[in-house]
C-alpha cells in the first residue's frame, strides 16, 4: 500500500531508509506516543503519524516500515529536517555492541525472542521534557489527558494529509495562561515547571545536546528547578535514545524489575544494584524485562487519579 498522497504533491517529501540490520521499528516508534488519543502521535493502517515542531519549522511525518526498509513521507517547513531524523527515529543510532544478555536467564530469553528491539531518539529535548514533566507523580491517564488538551488548544495544526486532526506541540509553552493550565488538569508544581523551563529552553537543548554523555545530561536537565532524576532519566531516553538511562524514583519500575529479575520487590537501590551488570545497557534491559511479561501480580486497586481542578 502506498503511503498517503494530498492534492498538492509538491508540498510532498520522501525518503526510504533501509537499516544496515532488522530493526523493530513499530517498536522504536510507539515508545514515544503519550497515550492512546496522543495528538501528535498516530498508527492507522500500516502507517506511524507523527507531528513534530522541529528546529526548521512544524512537519508532519508519515512512516511506513517494512521487513527490510522504511518508507517515509513529510510534509511542512520541517520536513527535511524530520526526514533526516528518521533513522534515528526508527532506533538505527541505538548501538547494542557490548551488550550481554547472559547475566540473567531471562533477560538472555527476552534478548532471544527480541533481537530487533532498538532505542529510538527524536532529537527535540525540549519537547520530550515536558512530555516528562507532565508525567512527574500523577497517573498516565492523567497526564495523557493533560498531553492532549494543550497540544489540541495551544499547538499547531499539523500540516499533510492526516487521518485525524493532529497537532505539533507549541512552540511557546511558557506563554500559555494558567487558566489553560488549570483546565487541561495540570498539577500546580508541573505547569510551574514547564513554564519556568520553556523560558531557557534555547540554553539547555543547546547544553544538553553538546553534552558527552548521560550524565552530563543529567547534571544539565536537573539544573532546572522542579526536575529531578526521574524526569531527566525520561528526557534523556525520549530525545537522545539513552540506552542506560533508569527512571529512579519510579512509582512500579523497582517493583517490576526486582520481580523479573528475583521474583521479589526491591527497592530504587535494590533495582540498581541488579541492573549494575548491565552499566551502559540498563535502559535495554529493562525493556527487555518489560516485553519479557513478568509482572508482578496486582495486590490492590489503582491508584485513583486526584483532580486538583474540584479543590
Amino acid at each position: 500500500m502506498p503511503l498517503p498522497q494530498e492534492a498538492r504533491p509538491e508540498a510532498r517529501r520522501e525518503t526510504e531508509y533501509r537499516p544496515p540490520s532488522p530493526i523493530d521499528v513499530p517498536r522504536a516508534l510507539a515508545a514515544h506516543q503519550r497515550g492512546a488519543h496522543d495528538p501528535s502521535h498516530l498508527q492507522r493502517d500500516g502507517v506511524v503519524w507523527r507531528a513534530m515542531r522541529t528546529p526548521l519549522g512544524i512537519a508532519t511525518l508519515a512512516v511506513r516500515p517494512d521487513r527490510v526498509r522504511v518508507r517515509a513521507a513529510a510534509w511542512g517547513p520541517g520536513a527535511e529536517w524530520a526526514l533526516d531524523q528518521l533513522p534515528r527515529l526508527c532506533g538505527g543510532a541505538d548501538d547494542p555492541r557490548g551488550f550481554d544478555a547472559h547475566h540473567h536467564p531471562r533477560v538472555a530469553d527476552a534478548h532471544h525472542r527480541h533481537p530487533a528491539l532498538r532505542i529510538g531518539r527524536t532529537d527535540l529535548v525540549f519537547d520530550a521534557l515536558a512530555s516528562a514533566i507532565f508525567e512527574q507523580k500523577v497517573t498516565g491517564l492523567q497526564a495523557f489527558g493533560a498531553w492532549r488538551m494543550i497540544l489540541t488548544w495551544c499547538g499547531e495544526r499539523a500540516p499533510g494529509p492526516t487521518p485525524r486532526p493532529m497537532f505539533a506541540p507549541p512552540a511557546e509553552w511558557h506563554l500559555i495562561p494558567s487558566w489553560t493550565w488549570h483546565r487541561a488538569g495540570l498539577e500546580p508544581p508541573q505547569s510551574r515547571t514547564v513554564v519556568e523551563a520553556s523560558r531557557r529552553r534555547a540554553s539547555v537543548e543547546r547544553a544538553s545536546t553538546a553534552a558527552s554523555d548521560g550524565e552530563e545530561r543529567e547534571r544539565v536537565l536537573t539544573s532546572l528547578r522542579g526536575v529531578g532524576p526521574w524526569t531527566s532519566a525520561e528526557t534523556r531516553i525520549r530525545a537522545f535514545g539513552d540506552p542506560d538511562a533508569v527512571s529512579v524514583g519510579d512509582y512500579h519500575l523497582a517493583h517490576q524489575v526486582g520481580y523479573a529479575l528475583t521474583g521479589a520487590r526491591v527497592d530504587d537501590e535494590g533495582m540498581l544494584e541488579l541492573l549494575e551488570p548491565w552499566r551502559g545497557h540498563r535502559q535495554r534491559v529493562i525493556r527487555l524485562l518489560m516485553l519479557g511479561g513478568a509482572f508482578e501480580p496486582r495486590r490492590g486497586p489503582r491508584l485513583a487519579p486526584e483532580d486538583h481542578r474540584s479543590r
